[in-house]
């Protein structure tokens, strides 16, 4: 069977929702490839940015690297860059308690991830509505073939002889009609498989990033109040000493 022909001696209908098809089927490949590969380099990213994190670099020098080169940063560096940057500027303010500097901080940094994740789900969606109306579309092409079909075996006389040999000829196109259904199904499986696997790296990757930020808040939040410690202490000196010197 060479489906080259078939699709050559198929008819306009049908040849139309096919290469509708074969056009979605480029489209989705595409998009497969470069948010695969997006999504990898994310994934890199995320690992060498908390290596370094975890290496024990200071955040202020950590904070300044990012500094250096903000307008080129992503991902994790681009969360902690901009949840430190708005946790430096809350942190400087007279009256603003631990609580709204930690609360703020944190908005801040889920606003980044939704920002990151957005650019990492871009075409995703568009995947999944390929992979759900390609069955469909092929199907409506095989039932316009098929209506073609035994319109034209209708045209036939009623003699037996003559109405075998009519279908004889016409029962390729019933192939080909079929040859539709076959490369809707081709399309659709690969999209939807792709579709859910996308879609459970970008959940997987939003369940690292907001891992990362907690740990990060959890750091933030000690050197809060490892700073009150220190200056409460230094109060408690200064009284000290002046209660010392008064007696």
């Amino acid at each position: 069977m060479n489906i080259f022909n078939l699709l050559l001696e198929a008819d306009i209908l049908v040849q139309i929702s096919i290469f509708i098809l074969l056009g979605f089927s480029i489209l989705s490949w595409s998009i497969i490839f470069h948010r695969v590969f997006a999504l990898n380099i994310a994934h890199k990213k995320l690992k060498l940015f908390e290596n370094e994190f975890w290496s024990g670099i200071d955040l202020a020098s950590l904070y300044q690297k990012s500094l250096s080169r903000r307008n080129k940063l992503n991902g994790a560096e681009q969360v902690f860059y901009i949840g430190f940057k708005e946790f430096s500027r809350l942190y400087q303010m007279k009256h603003c308690s631990s609580e709204i500097i930690i609360s703020r901080t944190l908005d801040t940094m889920h606003t980044a991830i939704n920002i990151e994740l957005k650019t990492l789900e871009d075409y995703i969606p568009l995947i999944g509505t390929i992979g759900s109306i390609s069955p469909y579309l092929g199907l409506f092409g095989t039932v316009l073939g098929i209506m073609h079909v035994f319109v034209e075996l209708g045209k036939t006389t009623n003699n037996t002889a003559t109405q075998m040999i009519h279908l004889q000829i016409i029962a390729p196109g019933i192939a080909e009609s079929l040859v539709a259904t076959a490369i809707g199904l081709f399309v659709a499986i690969p999209a939807v498989m792709a579709f859910n696997y996308l879609t459970t790296q970008i959940n997987n990757l939003d369940q690292d990033y907001n891992n990362f930020i907690e740990e990060f808040i959890a750091i933030l939040y000690r050197q809060i109040f490892l700073n009150l410690d220190a200056v409460l202490s230094k109060e408690n000196k200064h009284e000290e000493t002046e209660n010392k010197t008064r007696y």
